[in-house]
């Protein structure tokens, strides 16, 4: 089986929560040359099922095939699954909400599956973590973002598992490299709440946000109180 245009229309008119009621590209664009970290190919491409991308083709002119123009672009395009296809949008300044990719919707998170192949919180792609504002803020993460990404790859998965597979694979190396710098995995519960991957065990515990750590330029600032 595999996700249809149609899988990832229904996932788009369900996921339309930001991850936060705070903008927080407020926070990284003035570290990115005013872009939001998340909106600019510089530091991340956007990656999409060739569905996805049929999908997108057919609702806006937003969106255009990645054409790398150095040799860290090249490995991203070499390094995708024949499947998968990188993007590249207009910019911030441009963006039509309703025609986010999924990539653009779940950032800076993926689904954290455990050894045991249960999807069981939210991660985030640590390699983000000097640059990216939210990852050093979890506490201003809306509980209705975290219900939508988990429905919205619920649903995917379903349909599609290589993207199991691949989430699968991705959190068995954050584990890995967690583990080498012995540290805790912070996680977002499917539910709301905070816990943490314990290095080496790898056994997952209920965690307070004070324990996860602020990154680099982010370290002294503290998040702003929640949107009433």
């Amino acid at each position: 089986m595999a996700a249809t245009p149609d899988v990832y229309r229904r996932i788009y008119d369900a996921f339309q929560a930001p991850v936060s009621r705070f903008d927080c590209g407020r926070k990284c664009a003035p570290l990115n040359n005013g872009q939001p970290v998340c909106c600019t190919t510089d530091h991340a491409v956007p990656v999409v099922d060739r569905a996805e991308w049929q999908l997108l083709r057919s609702r806006s002119k937003l969106w255009h095939l990645y054409k790398p123009s150095d040799a860290a672009g090249r490995k991203v395009i070499s390094d995708l699954h024949r499947t998968c296809v990188g993007i590249e949008c207009k910019g911030a300044r441009h963006c039509e909400r309703d025609n986010r990719s999924m990539s653009c919707r779940t950032f800076p998170f993926f689904p954290y599956i455990t050894a045991e192949g249960e999807f069981a919180a939210l991660a985030y792609f640590w390699t983000f973590e000097d640059r990216c504002w939210i990852q050093s803020n979890l506490s201003v993460v809306d509980l209705q973002f975290i219900r939508e990404f988990v429905a919205a790859y619920e649903l995917l998965f379903s349909y599609d598992v290589d993207e199991f597979k691949a989430n699968r694979d991705h959190s068995a190396m954050m584990r890995r490299t967690f583990s080498r710098w012995n540290r805790i995995i912070p996680l977002l519960g499917r539910e709301g709440g905070y816990f943490a991957v314990e290095p080496r065990t790898h056994v997952i515990r209920p965690a307070q946000v004070e324990e996860f750590p602020r990154h680099e330029a982010f370290r002294d600032e503290l998040a702003p109180a929640p949107a009433a």
